[in-house]
C-alpha cells in the first residue's frame, strides 16, 4: 500500500509561482495529484503548471488570483470545480512578510499582512469548503504558517508577520474543530528558515551561518524538498485522525 498515493485527487496550492509553494506542488504531483497553481502572476503560474504536467503526467493549470479579493477567490474556486469537479487538498501557502521595527510599522503594513496571511487563507478555506469539501464530506486543508507564528525572534523584527502567522495557527485549530466531524481535516505546517530565491542570499551569508549554528539544533537552514514529506503526510487520505496539528519543520528551532 502506498500511503501517500494521491492519484486522481485535485490540489490547490496558493502562492504557487515561486519558492515553497512550487516545491509542495511538485511533491503532490509526484504522488499523482492534479495541481491548481494559484497566485497573482498569471505568467508564472502557467509556467509552473506546464512544468508539473510535463514532468509527472498529471493535469495542472494556473489560475491568477489575489486571495485578498473575495470575489476573485470565489470565482477561482468555481473555475476549479468546473474543470475538475472536485477539490481534495488545499495548501494555503500564499503570504508576505513586513520586516521593520515595530515602532516604525505602518497601519498599512500591518493590515496588508493580516489581509494576505490570515484573512486570505480564511477566504480560500471558506470557498473551498463550501463549494467542494463539505458537499463531498472529505478534504485536507494545510495552512502554511511559520515557526514565527509560535515564537518571537531577535534577528529580523517582523511583528505583523508574527501576529498573522500566530492567528493562522489558531484559525487552523478553530476550523479543525468545526469541520473535523464533516470529513475535513485542517492542519498547519510551521516552516523554519528555508532556502528560496528570495532568501538564498541572506541564508548563505556569514552572519546567518553563524546564527544558524547557535539557534538551530541542526545548525543549518532547510533545503529544497525537506518540506515535502510533511505536506504529503497531512495530504494523505490515510491521515484520517490527524486534525488540528501544528507541525514545526524548523530543524529544532522551536525546541530551544
Amino acid at each position: 500500500m502506498n500511503y501517500f498515493d494521491l492519484t486522481g485527487q485535485v490540489a490547490i496550492v496558493t502562492g504557487c509561482s515561486t519558492g515553497l509553494g512550487v516545491q509542495m506542488a511538485h511533491a503532490l504531483a509526484n504522488q499523482g495529484a492534479n495541481i491548481v497553481c494559484l497566485a497573482r502572476r498569471k505568467n508564472l503560474v502557467d509556467e509552473v503548471a506546464a512544468e508539473i504536467s510535463a514532468k509527472y503526467g498529471v493535469k495542472a493549470i494556473g489560475i491568477s488570483c489575489d486571495i485578498t479579493d473575495t470575489e476573485r477567490v470565489e470565482a477561482s474556486v468555481s473555475e476549479v470545480m468546473e474543470k475538475f469537479g472536485r477539490i481534495d487538498i488545499l495548501v494555503n501557502n500564499a503570504g508576505t512578510g513586513a520586516v521593520a521595527p515595530a515602532e516604525t510599522i505602518t497601519d498599512e503594513q500591518f493590515q496588508n499582512e493580516m489581509d494576505i496571511d490570515l484573512f486570505g487563507s480564511f477566504k480560500m478555506a471558506r470557498a473551498v469548503a463550501n463549494k467542494a469539501m463539505l458537499p463531498a464530506g472529505y478534504g485536507r486543508i494545510i495552512n502554511i504558517s511559520s515557526m514565527y507564528g509560535m515564537v518571537g525572534n531577535k534577528i529580523a523584527p517582523a511583528s505583523p508577520y508574527h501576529a498573522a502567522k500566530g492567528g493562522l495557527i489558531n484559525l487552523t485549530r478553530a476550523l479543525a474543530c468545526e469541520w473535523g466531524e464533516k470529513g475535513i481535516t485542517v492542519n498547519s505546517i510551521c516552516p523554519g528558515y528555508f532556502e528560496t530565491p528570495l532568501t538564498k542570499e541572506t541564508l548563505d551569508s556569514e552572519f546567518f551561518q553563524n546564527y544558524a549554528k547557535t539557534m538551530i539544533p541542526l545548525a543549518r537552514y532547510g533545503k529544497e524538498g525537506e518540506l515535502d514529506t510533511a505536506t504529503l503526510f497531512l495530504a494523505s487520505r490515510y491521515s484520517t485522525y490527524v486534525n488540528g496539528l501544528i507541525l514545526p519543520v524548523d530543524g529544532g528551532y522551536t525546541a530551544l
